[in-house]
């Protein structure tokens, strides 16, 4: 009776699937586009039975304060980093691009968004001194036992609040506060690394190499003065003098970097950075109903579609003008992301829309092109579905994603001062879509994309919950970034060897000095 009873319970070990232990993560995104992919990679993490838990901001305009998969608790604060704020920011640098805005003009809006950059960050440092300063809610993050905090450290908030609550620290990171992120953990060689702005690829000229350098020290001092004037002040006040942002920013467990080698140029890296480029793409699934028929109707001719991301959804009156009259030429139908004004040049083959399934449009057959603006996310979907691209940068990192692109020989690339002149759109258009060698580099890099052994986003899943399985990951994590710059570069070794080598010559000489000396006082005394 008792072997029966055991090899019951022996059976049910075996085939009664095991629970699996869930996690408990505090979280702390970032707006935005930013957001998008986080909530992407918190709805996967919370299908695996951990428990989600949201620090979010009370002007908060993308992150819902109520979920399915997961919990909030928002922060009472006076301001924050707002869309108006960012938008009107990139219509000031459209302009000028276009020449609507004089030179001197801009000279003082470029010197005036230094304090812009800090009072932004001032923002976040508002929304962590808030959050610091209620000991009730505290209490509660304390009390709840979280296993990691998961954070965008494009914002600094989530690094102060992990250390507070002495948390491992997983990032979900492509930017550090003012710049990329390898470039403050990896060794990055500025002679083949380019800096985000640069325009620049991983092959340089003596003069790209010189702006590249220069470049990075307008990067590092913009990231002393936010961290001098922000984030090094909260430090003080909470932890003590002693305690460095610097360092803490750089002491992360894991950092999940939304790139990978198939987009990015190859460069150094560490043992704690996981590639996790294109994690947010996934197989396409049916469109609605009127975007199918719209995409039927459009024959062998095919469809192209246009975005230019999260924030930028409309553009300058006789921009818009001058791109719906282009696209009124074309056989193909158009699916236009547009929210402004309805251009009197529009066609009849395109449909304009507030928003668009973009995966799904990308993944779709009929889809011939892609007009982007060249934010990471859409770059890392055109790639993942094999779509070429006509890139349209209009700030921040967006002409270097399409650079990598345009380099692989899968985007043609166009300029917000030329898009609506010359026939310029229609003839890059003409081009990637009758050229076939676009689409099959595109293809090759999906085929390269999709060829790994784990999927990207099983691949932070794994590495997330690593962290939570052994608290932690300190045995990745280098010591490089603790030494000061001094004997990380190996100057103080370079300059005892160099004075050494001096010593030794100067012996020599010296020794050769007096010996020749010596001869020469014996042979005056011989005659």
């Amino acid at each position: 009776m008792r072997l029966i009873h055991f090899c019951s319970a022996l059976l049910l070990l075996v085939f009664i699937p095991r629970g699996c232990h869930g996690g408990n993560i505090l979280v702390l995104p970032v707006e935005g586009s930013h957001w998008i992919n986080m909530d992407i990679l918190l709805e996967a993490l919370h299908s695996r039975g951990h428990n989600i838990t949201v620090v979010r901001s009370s002007k908060s305009w993308y992150i819902k304060d109520e979920s399915s998969y997961y919990n909030t608790y928002t922060v009472q604060v006076e301001r924050s980093l707002d869309q108006e704020f960012i938008t009107k920011m990139i219509f000031d640098s459209m302009k000028f691009e276009r020449g609507a805005i004089p030179l001197t003009s801009f000279l003082n809006t470029a010197v005036g968004m230094i304090g812009t950059f800090v009072d932004a960050h001032s923002t976040v440092g508002e929304l962590v001194s808030a959050m610091l300063d209620d000991k009730e809610l505290m209490r509660i993050l304390q009390d709840s036992k979280f296993d990691l905090v998961l954070t965008d450290p494009c914002w600094g908030h989530g690094v102060i609040l992990a250390k507070y609550l002495n948390l491992p620290l997983v990032y979900n990171v492509r930017w550090l506060i003012t710049g990329e992120a390898h470039l403050a953990i990896a060794p990055s060689p500025l002679s083949y690394v380019p800096i985000t702005g640069s325009g620049h690829t991983d092959k340089m000229t003596f003069l790209q190499r010189v702006t590249n350098v220069l470049l990075q020290l307008i990067n590092l001092i913009q990231n002393q003065v936010v961290v001098k004037l922000v984030y090094q002040k909260l430090c003080d006040k909470y932890f003590g003098s002693d305690i460095d942002f610097n360092q803490l920013m750089l002491d992360a467990d894991i950092w999940l970097m939304r790139v990978d080698f198939v987009f990015e140029f190859p460069r150094p890296t560490m043992p704690n950075v996981v590639y996790i480029g294109g994690f947010q793409c996934k197989p396409a699934t049916p469109l609605p109903e009127h975007l199918e028929e719209f995409v039927q109707s459009s024959g062998e001719h095919g469809v192209i579609i246009m975005s230019l991301g999260t924030f930028v959804s409309e553009l300058p009156s006789d921009m818009a003008i001058g791109i719906a009259a282009t696209f009124a030429k074309l056989p193909q139908k158009v699916i236009w992301r547009y929210k402004g004004d309805r251009p009197a040049t529009l066609g009849n083959n395109t449909l304009i829309v507030d928003w668009m399934p973009q995966n799904d449009l990308l993944g779709h057959p009929k889809i011939k092109l892609f007009v982007a603006h060249g934010g990471t996310n859409g770059v890392q979907e055109a790639i993942y579905h094999g779509v070429p691209v006509v890139g349209l940068p209009l700030f921040f990192d967006q002409f270097d994603n399409l650079l990598r692109l345009k380099e692989r020989g899968a985007a043609k690339l166009l300029t917000i001062q030329t898009v609506d002149k010359d026939n310029n759109l229609q003839d890059a258009i003409q081009e990637v879509l009758n050229e076939p060698s676009y689409r099959l580099n595109m293809q090759r890099l999906s085929s390269l994309h999709r060829d790994q052994p784990m999927k990207p986003l099983d691949t932070a899943l794994f590495w997330i919950e690593f962290v939570m399985r052994h608290k932690g990951a300190a045995h990745l994590r280098t010591e490089s970034y603790r030494l000061p710059w001094y004997s990380y570069h190996s100057v103080d070794v370079t300059l005892f060897l160099a004075g050494a080598v001096l010593l030794i010559l100067f012996t020599f000489v010296f020794f050769i000095r007096c010996l020749c000396t010596k001869m020469c006082k014996s042979k005056v005394k011989r005659e």
